[in-house]
């Protein structure tokens, strides 16, 4: 889970960047770093625990069945166990086609900034090139080579990872310097001493 946020940390940060710009930095790490991580331990707690008080508890629930045949169907097995299950299907599956679009978008967008050389006034014309190549990568990976192909890539992202998360270390190092240096040229002392 943490190998793939890292290896898409690039692509990540300069899009949340881009979309930061007037924020302080406690409003930053509040909107980036707290409340995505308070969703996800929201999230994970109740489907999860769902999950695992329907497995223990329920008679023929099936849920460790299906996923250990395809991790993939997990969130659906849950939901068809619960009431409503075809309207709360329907709503997982519009979240997470809503999921793919922005981040879709998002790296579309990231692309076309590191292309441009930064400029926030491309072409949008140029934006809606590299979103049909995108689209298309993927699609021609997943036609030509199936499952396997979307394995492939998907482990070499998280390869490409161990070297970000070396970076990302010293670029921590180098953030917390900075904040430092500037703490110091304001005259105020730094609240972490």
């Amino acid at each position: 889970y943490w190998a793939w946020w890292i290896a898409w940390s690039p692509f990540v940060g300069i899009f949340i960047a881009r979309i930061s710009r007037g924020r302080t930095i406690r409003e930053f790490i509040v909107g980036v770093l707290g409340v995505p991580t308070l969703f996800v331990f929201a999230w994970l707690t109740i489907f999860g625990g769902t999950a695992l008080y329907l497995e223990l508890f329920e008679e023929g629930a099936g849920i460790a069945t299906a996923v250990a045949e395809d991790t993939t169907v997990a969130l659906y097995a849950t939901l068809e166990h619960l009431p409503w299950a075809t309207l709360t299907s329907a709503i997982a599956t519009l979240l997470i086609a809503t999921y793919f679009i922005t981040s879709s978008a998002s790296g579309t967008y990231v692309i076309d900034a590191l292309v441009s050389r930064g400029s926030t006034h491309s072409p949008k014309r140029q934006r809606v090139i590299w979103g049909i190549t995108e689209g298309a990568v993927a699609a021609t990976l997943l036609i030509v080579g199936g499952e396997r192909a979307l394995d492939s890539l998907q482990t070499a992202s998280l390869t490409g990872g161990l070297p970000v998360a070396i970076i990302l270390a010293f670029c921590c190092y180098s953030l917390l310097r900075a904040l430092r240096r500037e703490y110091r040229v304001e005259g105020v002392e730094a609240p972490w001493r």
